[in-house]
């Protein structure tokens, strides 16, 4: 049996409808799992057009419905937008309201065991916040539909993973929030999740919060007070972790296979390293050659997996976008329902 994966399209205002329709164009795919569209008809015809990709769309009611025929896109269509309704690179309440009803129609639908994954396109928190929905990002919204409490941003590129203990906040709130019980409970979700992604036995390096991981304690005390005791807290529980390691190192030692993934405490403490390694900008032509990279919400009662980049509305509507990384995304949302589900 294969997986069935939900793919939402995100904004139509940006690069979303674009690489979905792209990343169906690898035949690949439909020999792994059967891929079903979520999102709105307009935007699909519009992005299969301007890309060239000529695929066949279909639509279907429910994913039981998906062919899975390598040249047919299956797709389920809300139908919030009309000709003309959109505008790309823009940000509107409409394509804002859009995108987020795509997400919770693949909520409902894995929650009912009808999807074995959702794999998201880029929505725009501007836009979502805009027409009422106040949430800072996608992880946010899985959590709150699926109810769960202990959940983490997981992201994988290359040689690198990363999952954060706190991510969307200002730094003044993350250095509020870096507790042992939060430490310790994204260290067992790093465990589970790369568990999921196939490792047999994870080797999970911590990155302290402070310069130096604070040198004994000459440059903060978060290292002493929470950050170790958690880590002791994990080895209790068999899990092979190591730290805090000093945030300057830590990824040097991830890239060489010393650790499968790292624990960052804060948002651009993992962001950075992972797009250093997975995105490659060509300056000359002022476009992105790579734009590898995974983002995982670890926690759930479904897998979800997403693009790591956002809507780029200065490429959207111009058929250059790269849908890179939503094959990545894609990818792992396979072997991950494939060993939650035993397919």
């Amino acid at each position: 049996m294969k997986p069935v994966i939900g793919i939402t399209i995100g904004d139509p205002s940006g690069v979303g409808p674009e690489i979905a329709v792209k990343a169906l164009k690898h035949e690949d795919i439909y020999k792994k799992c059967l891929p079903v569209v979520i999102g709105d008809y307009e935007a699909i015809r519009e992005a299969n057009e301007f890309s060239k990709t000529a695929l066949t769309l279909r639509e279907i009611s429910s994913p039981q419905e998906a062919k899975g025929e390598f040249g047919t896109l299956d797709y389920i269509n809300l139908g919030y937008l009309t000709p003309g309704s959109f505008e790309y690179k823009k940000v509107q309440r409409l394509t804002g309201e859009a995108s987020f009803q795509y997400v919770v129609k693949g909520i409902d639908l894995a929650m009912k065991k009808e999807l074995n994954a959702v794999v998201t396109g880029p929505i725009n928190k501007e836009a979502i916040n805009l027409a009422g929905h106040h949430y800072s990002g996608h992880t946010e919204i899985f959590a709150d539909y699926t109810h769960t409490k202990d959940y983490a941003m997981l992201l994988s590129g290359g040689a690198i993973k990363v999952i954060h203990v706190t991510t969307h906040c200002s730094m003044r709130d993350a250095c509020d929030k870096i507790k042992r019980e939060r430490v310790l409970s994204v260290i067992k979700l790093a465990h589970e999740g790369l568990l999921l992604m196939d490792y047999k036995n994870p080797k999970i390096g911590v990155a302290g919060l402070n310069a130096h991981a604070s040198e004994n304690g000459l440059f903060g005390w978060e290292e002493e007070r929470e950050i170790s005791p958690a880590i002791e807290d994990a080895k209790a529980l068999g899990i092979n972790v190591e730290g805090p390691v000093p945030p300057d190192t830590v990824f040097v030692k991830c890239t060489a296979g010393q650790y499968d993934v790292v624990v960052a405490m804060y948002h651009d403490q993992g962001h950075i390293p992972l797009k250093l390694a997975g995105f490659k900008l060509d300056i000359a032509t002022n476009r992105y050659s790579s734009m590898s990279g995974v983002n995982l919400t670890i926690g759930l009662p479904i897998i979800r997996t997403s693009v790591d980049h956002g809507t780029a509305f200065g490429k959207a509507g111009e058929g250059r976008a790269n849908e890179e990384s939503l094959v990545d995304a894609i990818d792992v949302a396979i072997v991950m329902a494939k060993n939650k589900f035993g397919l």
